[in-house]
């Protein structure tokens, strides 16, 4: 038992800490406030509280508790709304109302609400850890899988209704039941990690097509406020080809953070049509609460990820904003009085931000069942003003494959998503060349790489079109214009709140940009043949493609003969014009 020497914000010091080590959790001051060593000299501990720290005085006891911080892992996580400790939000304000109370404690799981436990190994049988012992259906979608926790042979095994406290399963002479904690900054084992060449499939046009993101990858979005951020989380979160969501709200504003927490129970997960929640944890840590739990709430989504992945479960862990977890870095290590490095920023900022998304992965779970599980990680970055030159969006770029960049003069623009063309890039698009090719068609790539092309081209047309306007250019190059303002407009702009284009199965993308390109591709045909330009700017055709956005998915058929009906429309053309 120590006593406190030093109070600094969040930042406290107690000396007599005898056996204390680095990240132990300790209860600081009379209202056993939660906090964390984080430096150790001698027999003096420097520590980081979790909650508010005023009030407290020196001469106040600290508690070490010997153990590291940990979450606690078992069913009961989906559904839930956490803070960055793992308590849940739900049964503070039962117990101290809208605002939390200092020292409040309360379990992350419910230990008296009983599961139905069914067996899936025989008394007898060999297991290693990390293989499935049993099951557990914990909502309806989504099916808890339990876990050997240690190798051996199995002594005994349960069926029927336990508490996820209740021992169901003795392996070794020892017992254990559902229930596991893990050390928040330790990454979870895994036997194998593969390369990234599956995509993960979004739904949205211009992350599938042109910024693929890797199954198992890392993707930033950094924009200004109001860009779009947050509904581009939604919509990953909602339509990408993950089995259950981690959100982590990191040091947003209150308000921001108010919506997530209304707005995301509503969602209806269009797989299922159940509640999106029923795949979800969620994990809520506004500005407004202390920053040292800021911090901490990073590590619990990825650990809680990382559980569901070990069970053979693809995750898509959404954070936002990474930039927040790097300011409350910043606010402890000038209270540490540490060196600062760029704009104030720690120098681990990037080591810090490294391990985090080196997190994500596909990997082959441990155990001898050789399961297959995958966390993507998707970051939102708020650089102030919008200026990602900063060192929180550049040490993200360095580690993370996938750069989706916000602009706020496309968000002005009713443009949305406004992921910009030009800016943005995807370091994914070589290793999934295959799978495309494969699963899509042999001409991705190339409909990719002219569409890029053309955008590129009319952005440098624009600074004369600005001085001349685009009458006076060349009708080749006013073309060219046409054919861009047709990708932007009827292909890149798409709706999250329309019913049907808010999601774009890849077969549809692949069909919609060949008929773009195919439009271009016969109209340069026909001027070479001395068709007027004006002709064929009014052919009928152009407003039904600005249409196809409309064309449901199991409508496919109208999007071929649309294709059938450009060359149509352009042959009758060419025969007018000889």
């Amino acid at each position: 038992m120590g006593s406190l020497i030093k109070i600094s914000g969040p930042v406290v010091v107690a000396d007599d800490m005898r056996g204390a080590k680095m990240y132990d959790v300790v209860k600081v001051g009379e209202e056993k406030l939660i906090g964390e060593i984080i430096r150790l000299s001698r027999d003096t501990a420097t520590i980081q509280v979790y909650e508010d720290t005023a009030g407290i005085k020196p001469g106040e006891p600290v508690e070490n508790t010997g153990e590291p911080l940990s979450v606690e892992l078992a069913p009961g996580l989906l559904q839930s709304i956490y803070d960055g400790i793992q308590r849940p939000l739900e049964i503070l304000a039962e117990k101290s109302g809208s605002f939390i109370k200092r020292g409040i404690i309360a379990s992350p799981l419910d230990k008296k609400k009983k599961w139905d436990f069914v067996p899936k190994v025989k008394k007898g049988e060999k297991v290693k850890r990390g293989d499935v012992i049993g099951t557990v259906q914990e909502t309806s979608v989504i099916e808890h899988k339990i876990m050997a926790q240690a190798d051996g042979k199995i002594e005994q095994i349960k069926k029927g209704k336990f508490t996820i406290v209740d021992p169901i399963v003795k392996i070794n002479g020892k017992k254990y039941p559902m229930l596991q904690r893990w050390d928040v900054r330790r990454p979870r084992d895994y036997a194998q990690k593969f390369d990234p060449n599956i995509p993960l499939l979004t739904g949205q046009r211009i992350v599938d097509m042109f910024f693929p993101i890797a199954k198992g990858g890392s993707a930033c979005i950094p924009g200004p406020f109001g860009s779009g951020k947050t509904v581009m989380q939604h919509q990953l979160a909602k339509w990408s080809d993950t089995q259950l969501v981690v959100y982590i709200g990191c040091g947003e504003r209150g308000n921001e953070m108010t919506d997530v927490l209304t707005e995301f129970p509503k969602l209806e997960d269009p797989k299922t049509k159940k509640p999106l929640m029923e795949r979800t944890v969620l994990i809520a840590n506004t500005s407004n609460m202390p920053v040292a739990a800021r911090e901490a709430s990073i590590y619990t989504g990825i650990t809680i990820a990382e559980y569901y992945r070990d069970m053979g479960y693809d995750v898509s862990l959404m954070a936002d904003s990474t930039s927040r977890w790097a300011e409350a870095m910043r606010e402890i290590g000038g209270r540490l009085e540490e060196m600062p490095g760029e704009e104030g920023y720690p120098a681990y900022l990037a080591r810090r931000l490294a391990e985090f998304y080196e997190r994500a992965g596909r990997v082959q779970c441990i155990g001898s069942e050789k399961k297959n599980g995958s966390i993507t990680i998707i970051g939102a970055v708020s650089p102030p003003g919008g200026d990602i030159s900063e060192p929180v969006s550049q040490n993200t770029l360095r580690v993370t494959k996938v750069f989706l960049a916000l602009d706020a003069s496309l968000a002005h623009r009713r443009h949305f998503p406004s992921i910009h063309w030009l800016t943005s890039y995807s370091l994914y698009t070589a290793n999934l060349k295959n799978w495309y090719i494969n699963n899509i068609s042999a001409e991705w790539i190339d409909l990719r790489t002219k569409a890029m092309a053309l955008l590129q081209k009319e952005a440098e047309l624009q600074e004369v079109v600005q001085l001349v306007g685009p009458d006076a250019l060349p009708e080749k190059e006013q073309l060219v214009l046409n054919a861009a303002r047709m990708i932007r407009e009827d292909f890149l702009q798409q709706s999250a709140f329309h019913d049907v284009d808010t999601y774009t199965s890849m077969q549809k993308q692949y069909l919609m940009l060949k008929i773009i390109l195919r439009f271009d591709e016969r109209s340069h045909d026909a001027l070479e043949l001395g068709v007027q330009l004006k002709k064929i700017l009014e052919l009928k055709v152009k407003d039904k493609i600005a249409r196809m956005k409309e064309i449901k998915e199991e409508e496919l058929s109208k999007m071929k003969a649309l294709l059938k009906e450009v060359d149509s429309e352009f042959d009758a053309l060419k025969s007018s014009a000889r």
